[in-house]
């Protein structure tokens, strides 16, 4: 496994360490979601759903898109790739 490879293994799986970031993936996993939908599932204030948001784009676990005034977040299957991979074989 190249070391670039590695660092995203790392990386997930640093940022999936905290229970409500997991949460927002299982929420994601099922559809694309805005701010305000995911703060109603978590029950969470919007300023503390966002900032888990952000730290999961910044590692480009989730993306997002403006849709008016709202933005839509999902997951980036493309990111999870190879953490997905590299779980399959530690089974």
């Amino acid at each position: 496994m190249k070391a670039e490879e590695l660092q995203d293994i790392v990386d997930g799986c640093k940022i999936l360490g905290d229970p409500t970031r997991l949460s927002i993936m299982e929420i994601l996993s099922k559809g694309s979601k805005s701010v305000g939908a995911l703060c109603d599932r978590l029950g969470l204030p919007q300023p503390t759903t966002s900032h888990h948001l952000n730290l999961l784009r910044l590692t480009g676990l989730v993306t997002a898109k403006r849709d008016g005034k709202k933005r839509i977040h999902s997951l980036n299957r493309k990111q999870l790739a190879p953490l997905k991979k590299f779980l399959a074989k530690v089974k």
